[in-house]
């Protein structure tokens, strides 16, 4: 017995009931006039072999089965059921299946009763196809009414171009709707094809009487693209590429010439501009490349003068800041945001060693110096001055004024050791 037997084959018995496999391997159909041999089914064994042509038998009552839904669902029309009916009756002659065929023939044999007992639902279905029919006429006319409105809306349009393109969309839309009955149809094409020969009418004369200008616009054509192909190998980037742009603004507002003439025109004015700014643009990268290049060797460099400090001998660090500097003067291109900004640290070490060499030149200076000396002078005069009276007082007996000049001199002794103090920083 043949597992999981199929809804068809389930309303008329098990089909594997109907035939059996001989010893050679032959399976017969099993009939009320007896036995038939189908075929064989090599290399399997006798259950798959005879499952093997059960499954034909099987496909061939579904295919019954389906036929009698779609008759009594009214899915399809008598006309078309019959010759269905036809072609499965074709199909027992000679079928060489496993199943009650004799079942399945009565089966296929019910079915123009069946057709006869729904023609109300295939009446039904000719009347709603009718009326799809007729709703798809009216959605046709709505749609090429639409068209047309809208075509002789842009009649008087003098969007040339943007126009011209819709009146295409619009042919394009006519073509792929459907026709309607010929009267209706010609009346909207009239309609249509009027409103296109009218704008195309008025585009022409358009266009006609700027053939007029289109001389005169070759010329400041010509008289532009001779200015720009003096320029293609300018070097003078910045004044030659906003010269470029108003090349480019009196090229718009001349005007569009000929056809054929504004094409070649435009590619050999593109062409020097396209050379200038190709020779500009490298020239850029070279740049931007050597800048680059640059910052590194900036950047090695600013090391160099940040090691000076600090420093013992102000002479030898300005001799080799002054080396670093003329090395960094002799490099090339930086970006000058990225450059200032190292700058401003070489500034805190140039700083630096000027403020050193301003206290050696003040220290050197000298009048500064000696008045320095004077000052000590002086004030090493005053302690002997003080101290001699003090030796007087005191032979003379006066304790008491001998004490205070000897306290004198002790007071000018402290004022002359910073004085001496002050002297010694001055340079020999």
């Amino acid at each position: 017995m043949i597992e999981n037997p199929s809804p068809a084959s389930a309303l008329i018995g098990d089909p594997s009931t109907f035939g059996r496999v001989g010893e050679d391997g032959t399976v017969y159909l099993i009939t009320e006039s007896g036995e038939r041999a189908v075929g064989s089914y090599p290399g399997k064994s006798p259950e798959e072999a005879l499952a093997y042509f059960v499954r034909k038998f099987e496909m061939l009552a579904s295919e019954v089965a389906l036929l009698g839904a779609r008759i009594s669902s009214g899915a399809i029309l008598p006309d078309e059921a019959l010759i269905a009916i036809g072609k499965i009756r074709h199909q027992f002659e000679n079928f060489n299946g496993v199943g009650n065929l004799a079942a399945l023939k009565a089966s296929l044999e019910q079915l123009p009763n069946l057709i006869e007992n729904n023609k109300k639902i295939y009446e039904l279905k000719k009347t709603a196809e009718k009326e799809a029919r007729e709703a798809k006429r009216l959605e046709t006319l709505a749609i090429k009414e639409k068209i047309v409105v809208e075509a002789e809306s842009l009649t008087e349009s003098q969007s040339w171009k943007s126009t011209s393109e819709r009146l295409k969309e619009l042919m394009d839309q006519w073509k792929k709707a459907p026709r309607l009955d010929k009267a209706t149809d010609t009346l909207l094409w009239k309609r249509f094809s009027s409103s296109r020969n009218k704008f195309d009418k008025r585009r022409r004369l358009h266009f006609a009487q700027l053939v007029a200008k289109q001389g005169e616009v070759k010329t400041v054509k010509e008289k532009i693209i001779e200015e720009a192909e003096a320029l293609a190998t300018s070097t003078d980037w910045v004044k030659t590429a906003r010269r470029y742009k108003e090349l480019m603004d009196q090229w718009k507002a001349a005007g569009r010439g000929k056809h054929g003439d504004d094409a070649k025109l435009w590619l050999k004015f593109k062409t020097a501009q396209d050379s200038f700014f190709t020779l500009k643009n490298a020239d850029l990268e070279r740049r931007n490349q050597s800048m680059e290049s640059n910052l590194v060797k900036r950047e090695a460099l600013l090391k160099e003068f940040e090691l000076l400090i600090p420093f013992t001998d102000h002479q030898i660090a300005r001799k080799k800041f002054r080396d670093l500097d003329d090395q960094w003067r002799k490099l090339g291109i930086t970006d000058r945001k990225k450059r200032e900004a190292l700058e401003n640290r070489i500034k805190i070490v140039n700083d630096a060693i000027g403020v050193a060499e301003e206290s050696h030149a003040r220290k050197s200076d000298p009048t500064a110096r000696a008045r320095a000396q004077d000052v000590v002078n002086q004030l090493q005069d005053a302690v002997n001055s003080y101290q001699a009276g003090a030796k007087k007082a005191q032979d003379a007996g006066n304790s008491k004024k001998a004490q205070e000049l000897l306290e004198a001199a002790e007071a000018r002794k402290t004022w002359l050791a910073e004085a001496e103090k002050s002297l010694t920083e001055f340079s020999s």
